[in-house]
């Protein structure tokens, strides 16, 4: 259905959707999405039957026993028991994610700072012309179905990761790491952008996931650049 409205609308998959999955961790994401959009659409059809049979039985003065349990079921006992039930359900996933994970997981570190980000592959080994790690600007370079787990910290102001194809959101906070496992389930380029405020040039932290087959995935150097990934930004800064 969903392919359906899209080709009618004569859209193409839009790279900043939740709905165009290329990702277990956005495959869960997608379907918490569906089952809240479901059930919400039962909730208003509910809703709407009950008002067309209030308005259409005849007038009746209520005992304050059915007004009690009108507040307490309809205000407090039915909220309360679609909110667990939705929190259980988005905590867990529930098995059906697609993508067959092959490897151990990759370590991918993150540094945010006003306005890029700073990335380096510390599992990959120094690289051939020195003793650095490898490292991109507003670029990661991942395997596909490898888990990737993202370690995320900030430099200046929270700062928030959101690869939307690939998974949810992970702040990067001044001080701490946080940590947000991703894998793309099939090759290609998937947009991501800084989903927190984080100052006047916010809107220029956008970066690129690319998901590589083959083993060639992680040929990251820039030695015209010295290993200073801060010139790198400021020479590509728009």
């Amino acid at each position: 259905m969903l392919a359906a409205c899209q080709a009618l609308a004569g859209c193409a998959p839009a790279p900043l959707s939740i709905l165009e999955p290329v990702g277990p961790q956005a495959e869960h994401v997608a379907r918490v999405w569906y089952a809240m959009a479901a059930g919400s659409a039962l909730i208003l059809l509910l809703m709407v039957l009950l008002a067309v049979w209030a308005s259409l039985r005849p007038a009746a003065r209520s005992s304050r026993g059915s007004r009690a349990a009108l507040l307490w079921g309809g205000g407090v006992i039915f909220p309360l028991s679609v909110l667990i039930a939705l929190l259980v359900y988005g905590h867990y996933p529930d098995g059906k994610a697609g993508g067959a994970a092959h490897g151990p997981p990759f370590r991918v570190q993150v540094h945010a700072h006003q306005w890029w980000w700073e990335v380096r592959y510390p599992d990959a080994g120094p690289v051939a012309s020195g003793k650095d790690a490898p490292y991109d600007v507003n670029e990661l370079h991942i395997p596909v179905n490898r888990p990737i787990h993202v370690e995320l910290t900030s430099e200046d102001v929270i700062h928030s990761f959101w690869a939307p194809r690939l998974g949810g959101k992970m702040d990067a906070i001044p001080g701490r790491v946080n940590r947000l496992e991703l894998m793309a389930s099939e090759p290609g380029v998937y947009l991501g952008v800084c989903a927190e405020f984080c100052g006047a040039q916010h809107a220029h932290m956008a970066f690129r996931v690319v998901a590589h087959d083959g083993p060639a995935w992680l040929a990251r150097q820039r030695p015209e650049d010295g290993g200073d990934p801060a010139r790198v930004a400021e020479r590509d800064r728009p």
